[in-house]
């Protein structure tokens, strides 16, 4: 009998790399019309609006639904580089999805086709439910990118069935590989035009906002700012200036892309429970009244004891209590029925901050300036708002658009409705700038030296001990305004060996810092800052 050849018998199968090569193609097909589809939805929200673009609008969602833990690790890790990891985050994940409905598109080209469609979906959803979002218009992006995305696939999916052809076949069918390849650049390179086109209509927006910062001429105060005393700066090296240059001040805010308004078209309502007289206002109006300078020093509730997120500027702004006064406000100690002010930003961002604490007689203000210049973009530009002694995510909204009165029964903001307090007057705290965490200083004379603040109660003692031993009292600067930090210093003689260096700071309450230390929320990190030094 003739033996057959098992090699014979087999199915005619393509090898392992014929079949990775042909799941590669696959993906390479998802990726591009993803990137079309992209390029297509930032395109279109240049002309809808920048923020209603998939990338923003989906970030935003993200950024809205992230347990409040999740961020404060990612604020942790990433510091002001949040945004651009949470976005490059984004950006990963769509280019998996693309590859995957790829690979989907070689047996269910229509299943692939639609599946693209359901993601443009998720994005017009995030978009149109965006706090900021007033319009269904928002919606568009996402669904003509997604339209033109599942349109790419389809007809390139179909280019890539052509080329396997069926099994059996002697040769492939159709346009073949280079069709495919021809395509596929030719989608490429469209959507890297569609891409460049929208960043050029995206610089030419930021160009006309620039233009406009840099038109604003600053008025001079009607109230200057006290002068501060000498020696309010001690000018140790490695220690926080007393001023922090606009570009050294902490940023921490939810916008994944900073807002560029142009100063000319923003407007501000004033409107709400126990408004008599709602106002409208514009910019020119603002530069227009008695504007007051002060030196105030902001934190961020999320700051982790001893963290980086406290700063201090001198800024120029209107007084807020004046502009309620104007509109018929009281506050609720003389009978007004307002108990909050919620203050809203144009990237959908909502800050609620109590009336009495505007109006009690504290600086509170609508910053137009800051260390002598317009405000930068990152920092609120055209105006903000800001209570000297509460946390920022209750009293420092940038980019304000509207302000309302009403009450805290009626309404919870942004944060208050991911858990933290409704109200949260900024602690006592201390921090050691110099010597850093696990220098290595030379034994003999060591500087210690840090920042204390109490943001509208003002510091009266900074404690210095080192390994658990007796407090020893610091060197204190000169105290300038009660609404901004303070400087301290201490001479170490130290000695060779590892050692644990601890501060503490007394307000002018007789409110000392506690040993027990808390994280940031819900009202804001307590205890003692630590640094573990090793003196040569």
């Amino acid at each position: 009998m003739k033996s057959v050849s098992t090699r014979e018998n087999r199915p005619n199968r393509p090898n392992r790399a014929a079949r990775a090569a042909s799941v590669a193609r696959a993906a390479l097909c998802g990726l591009v019309s993803g990137y079309v589809a992209l390029a297509v939805a930032e395109l279109i929200a240049v002309a809808v609006r920048p923020e209603a673009g998939p990338l923003t609008a989906v970030g935003g969602a993200v950024v809205d639904r992230t347990p409040a833990p999740v961020k404060e690790w990612a604020i942790r890790q990433f510091g002001t580089d949040d945004k651009l990891v949470l976005r490059l985050g984004i950006l990963a994940v769509l280019a998996l999805f693309a590859a995957l409905v790829g690979v989907l598109a070689q047996r269910r080209r229509r299943a692939a086709s639609l599946a693209v469609l359901a993601f443009g979906l998720v994005g017009a959803l995030a978009a149109t439910e965006r706090p900021d979002s007033d319009s269904a218009l928002d919606a568009v992006p996402s669904l003509c990118g997604a339209l033109v995305g599942a349109g790419a696939l389809y007809v390139l999916s179909g280019l890539l069935a052509y080329e396997a052809g069926r099994p059996g076949d002697p040769a492939p069918r159709g346009p073949g590989r280079r069709g495919f390849l021809l395509a596929a650049g030719a989608v490429t390179a469209a959507a890297t035009g569609l891409g460049f086109l929208s960043r050029r209509l995206n610089d030419t927006t930021a160009a006309d906002a620039a233009a406009s910062r840099a038109a604003v001429r600053l008025p001079a105060p009607a109230s200057p700012a006290p002068a501060l005393p000498r020696g309010v700066d001690l000018k140790v090296p490695d220690l926080s200036p007393f001023t922090t240059r606009n570009e050294r001040f902490y940023r921490v805010d939810t916008a994944l892309t900073v807002p560029r308004l142009d100063a000319a078209r923003w407007r501000l309502r004033v409107h709400g429970e126990g408004v008599t007289t709602p106002l409208d206002l514009d910019f020119q109006n603002l530069l227009g009244r008695a504007l007051i300078e002060r030196d105030i020093t902001l934190t961020c509730v999320s700051n982790e004891v001893g963290g980086p997120y406290v700063s201090s500027a001198r800024w120029l702004g209107v007084p807020l209590r004046e502009l309620l006064e104007e509109a018929g406000v009281r506050p609720p100690s003389r009978g007004g029925p307002a108990d909050q002010l919620v203050a809203r930003s144009v990237d959908g961002m909502t800050i609620g901050t109590p009336v009495e604490a505007v109006m009690d007689g504290r600086d509170a203000m609508l910053a137009v300036g800051m260390n002598g210049t317009p405000l930068p973009f990152a920092h609120g530009f055209p105006v903000r708002m800001l209570v000297p002694g509460l946390y920022g995510y209750v009293s420092a909204c940038k980019w304000i658009r509207d302000i309302e009165l009403t009450t805290f029964d009626a309404y919870d903001a942004y944060w208050v409705r991911r858990g933290w307090a409704a109200e949260a007057p900024i602690r006592t705290q201390s921090r050691i700038d110099t010597p850093r965490p696990f220098a290595r200083p030379k034994a003999g004379r060591v500087t210690v030296a840090g920042v204390a603040w109490a943001q509208h109660r003002g510091i009266e003692r900074v404690e210095v001990r080192v390994d658990d031993g007796a407090w020893q009292d610091a060197d204190l600067a000169a105290e300038g305004p009660l609404d901004t930090w303070r400087q301290w210093s201490w001479q170490w003689p130290a000695t060779s060996g590892g050692h644990t260096l601890q501060v503490r700071a007394t307000d002018h309450t007789g409110h000392t810092q506690t040993a027990h230390r808390t994280g940031p929320a819900p009202a804001g990190a307590d205890g003692r800052h630590t640094v573990v030094v090793n003196v040569a």
